[in-house]
């Protein structure tokens, strides 16, 4: 949170929240490098993703709260290689998500502590979206197979995710203050069993270095920045990274996944009246960088040749979305 908890809630009530977010991804990096020739070439991967999430939020008194959110997704990806490289064909994915259901305490009481605060939230991510989603792909004689749809656009990863986090704030004045958040979801699944052959038969390359499965990988967000009031408006301005790191925390690291963090800088603006507020954030990508892998590493070492895949990243994503007090 980046403002102090009475703004929006008191005890014993009720909190919804639809979050929008939306974002278009389609510029390859190996490291922080940018593939420029494959938006030259038009062989760069293009994914659209937009996600609706519905959370609400039961406040039991100024310290302790509850939530559910709910992520309804609909992803497109389109490409040559998946395809038989020929000709750009889309897949699709949409339905339900991964739920999450989340405990937050307050550590200091707000009813002494005006200025600041830290609140801990621990909560699980369940695999409740479906992380064997199908499509049809084509292949270079025009014919097509059915296979699991690209780890970018699935609608889950089919483990269930510890959730822990770190909300501050703190207040200079009515007006000006700063807020923190530090979000991480430990993932003990190693391997969900998906193939990530596309309805084909595993490279032999892939089999070497693990990567003909998915794996379930940890993720982690970390926001921090500035609060400035003016009016019934709340304007802010931070830093946002979001990471999937190479290797997890708990269990086994093995498997397919795209490891990498995106640093953006991450302006906003809050309108408030009532029992309702209305926001947007855009966060804008200043570094992108796609890590070794796991299977990079190996194929690495038994090749004796450095190896590192590449990732496609947005320039930008978009939040819009409104709360209520019931």
């Amino acid at each position: 949170m980046d403002e102090h908890p009475d703004s929006l809630t008191s005890n014993g009530t009720w909190l919804f929240n639809s979050n929008t977010r939306y974002y278009r991804s389609y510029k390859h990096f190996v490291g922080k490098e940018e593939q420029k020739q494959r938006i030259a070439l038009g062989t760069n991967v293009i994914n659209h993703s937009w996600a609706q999430d519905f959370t609400l939020t039961r406040i039991f008194n100024n310290r302790w709260s509850f939530s559910i959110d709910v992520p309804v997704l609909v992803n497109s990806r389109s490409s040559l290689y998946e395809h038989g490289g020929q000709q750009r064909h889309y897949t699709y994915s949409y339905g339900l998500g991964d739920v999450s259901l989340k405990a937050y305490a307050w550590l200091l009481n707000p009813a002494r502590a005006r200025k600041g605060n830290i609140q801990l939230g621990l909560g699980l991510k369940l695999a409740t979206g479906s992380y064997t989603y199908q499509d049809y792909f084509y292949t270079a004689t025009g014919s097509k197979v059915l296979g699991p749809v690209d780890q970018s656009i699935q609608l889950g990863d089919g483990g269930t995710g510890i959730i822990t986090e770190l909300n501050t704030y703190y207040n200079f004045s009515h007006k000006f203050g700063l807020y923190g958040t530090f979000y991480y979801m430990i993932s003990p699944r190693e391997q969900n069993a998906v193939s990530t052959a596309r309805g084909g038969t595993p490279s032999a390359r892939s089999l070497a270095n693990g990567s003909d499965i998915m794996s379930v990988p940890d993720q982690f967000m970390i926001r921090a920045g500035a609060n400035y009031g003016a009016g019934k408006f709340n304007f802010s301005a931070g830093f946002r990274e979001e990471c999937l790191p190479a290797k997890d925390l708990v269990g086994g690291s093995s498997g397919f996944r795209r490891p990498g963090y995106i640093i953006s800088a991450e302006p906003g603006i809050t309108y408030r009246v009532n029992k309702f507020s209305i926001y947007t954030f855009v966060p804008i990508a200043l570094v992108r960088n796609r890590t070794q892998s796991v299977p990079d590493k190996i194929t690495t070492t038994t090749t004796g040749v450095y190896t590192q895949g590449d990732a496609a990243f947005a320039d930008y994503a978009v939040n819009v979305g409104i709360t209520f007090k019931l």
